[in-house]
């Protein structure tokens, strides 16, 4: 087993040594059309992330179930967790045109089941599935950047399928604003057939046989680390079930059990012969470890999105439009900061890693001290502040996700590149699992629920995002740890 690069010179990346590709390199010819088909499965799963943000409220309004709100994303995400580590094998059997129809296929069923939903259990269940589709999309979206484009144009792809969540932030909010405001929720979800129907047609013209996509069919089908996605599961939902539980001790005690299955999940994957991760992501004290625990940290601080649009109708008085573009604000700073910041190599990436997570820190502060305080500052400012706060978590998050992305696929051992790049969206999404998870937790601990009503949701929502800023807090001591090291050397 190839041992984990032990220092900042060890783990050059050949990415970071060539000179990065101008945008019209990457949409220039089939690469454009190529380009379209990898992003367009990343953009129907972002959209339909903002239209459920948006729509939720309305949701728990007709079909009830507020204690089970953070449930319809950590239930999407742990799908999510499933389906992208099935990518590997879906590739390898499928190659990449049936690999990607396959996942729109689950997309499209799991959409058809919360459409049709009756009640909070059925929306669940919908939502599960939905979340498989979505995690096979996400991660066949990277995984692919390295079959169809030349290395020098990753880090714009890589940029590229970020700022898909800036079109999501467009076209989301204003399909789950305008379906809710008009007492139709399910119609959003109906929406969102036709736009799987347009992506599967571009994915079979561009990603067929024979078009000039790198694919070589392995002699055996990988394996899939089915304990470890197991063991990754049951830590999330037992960390959400303890939101249930009776007293605060016993909701301690089964958040401690669920991260403890988490850490057992990293000492089985260590030595398993099917790994989850590829070798060295579990140093934390080495730079591929260390950019793993960053994008998990980075990820917990982002899932207080989901709570956003209750606060804002609940707290604010906003619409449901309005409250929707408002949260889509922190997906925008996302998508904007990935593609300003792609094009700096070098000592401008490096400050861009160590600038992010101190952005993402002072957005989630400022949060918790707008989002309760509703009525203290002109109507106005107040709006145009949570604006500028949400928008700074996920700027602090985009700055320096094009230079985390490349770095994991550079310094993957040989051999485990496609492990690498798949494992990328399996960090981020349990990073985002574990976040809502904790997040319905934190919320209904700091009254939500009982006693409910406003006070409640201000209570919640001022420990909500004050907690959660700890989180890239200290992503912000590790990255800055190891970009600080790497540019010294």
């Amino acid at each position: 087993m190839p041992a984990a690069p032990s220092s900042a010179a060890d783990s050059a990346s050949p990415v970071s040594n060539l000179s990065t590709a101008a945008w019209g390199d990457l949409f220039r010819g089939r690469n454009g059309w190529r380009a379209l088909a990898l992003t367009g499965g990343v953009a129907l799963h972002a959209v339909n992330v903002h239209i459920v943000t948006t729509v939720l409220p309305s949701v728990v309004s007709e079909i009830g179930g507020l204690d089970w709100y953070a449930w319809s994303t950590t239930l999407f995400v742990v799908g999510s967790i499933v389906g992208a580590t099935l990518s590997v094998r879906l590739l390898a059997a499928f190659g990449p045109r049936g690999a990607c129809l396959a996942a729109l296929a689950a997309f499209t069923a799991g959409s058809m089941g919360c459409a049709l939903a009756p009640a909070m259990p059925w929306l669940l269940a919908g939502r599960t599935v939905q979340g498989v589709g979505g995690g096979l999309l996400a991660a066949l979206s990277y995984g692919l950047i390295q079959l169809v484009f030349a290395p020098r144009l990753w880090p714009r792809a890589v940029a590229l399928v970020s700022g898909m969540w800036g079109v999501a932030t467009l076209c989301g909010p204003a399909v789950g604003g305008l379906f809710a405001q008009a007492g139709h929720w399910r119609w959003a979800f109906w929406s969102l057939l036709p736009l799987a129907a347009v992506q599967a047609l571009l994915v079979a013209v561009q990603l067929r046989p024979g078009a000039g996509v790198r694919h070589v069919r392995p002699a055996g089908m990988p394996r899939i680390p089915a304990l470890q996605i197991g063991l990754l599961a049951a830590s999330v939902l037992l960390i959400a079930a303890s939101e249930f539980a009776p007293a605060l001790a016993w909701q301690a005690i089964g958040v401690a059990a669920g991260l403890g299955l988490g850490v057992a999940a990293t000492r089985v994957d260590g030595r398993a012969a099917v790994r989850l991760l590829p070798t060295g992501a579990y140093a934390v004290r080495a730079p591929m470890g260390a950019i793993y625990a960053g994008v998990v940290l980075l990820m917990i601080g982002t899932t207080t999105e989901i709570f956003v649009p209750y606060f804002l109708q609940l707290l604010h008085g906003h619409s449901p439009l309005l409250a929707g573009y408002l949260t889509a604000a922190m997906a925008g700073g996302w998508s904007a900061g990935s593609l300003l910041s792609s094009g700096r190599s070098g000592a401008g990436a490096d400050r861009m890693l160590r600038a992010g997570p101190v952005a993402c820190t002072l957005g989630l502060a400022a949060l918790a001290v707008l989002m309760p305080a509703h009525g203290r500052l002109a109507a106005g400012a107040e709006t145009l502040l949570v604006a500028i706060a949400l928008g700074t978590v996920g700027l602090g998050v985009g700055i320096g996700w094009p230079h985390l992305v490349t770095r994991v696929m550079s310094l993957a051992p040989a051999g485990q590149e496609g492990l690498a790049s798949a494992s990328i969206t399996t960090v981020q999404l349990y990073g985002m699992a574990v976040g809502a998870a904790v997040a319905g937790l934190v919320a209904n601990a700091a009254g939500l629920t009982a006693p409910g009503g406003v006070a409640g949701a201000r209570s919640a929502a001022f420990w909500l995002f004050a907690s959660f800023a700890l989180a890239p807090a200290l992503a912000a001591w590790l990255v800055a740890r190891f970009a600080t090291a790497a540019h010294s050397r």
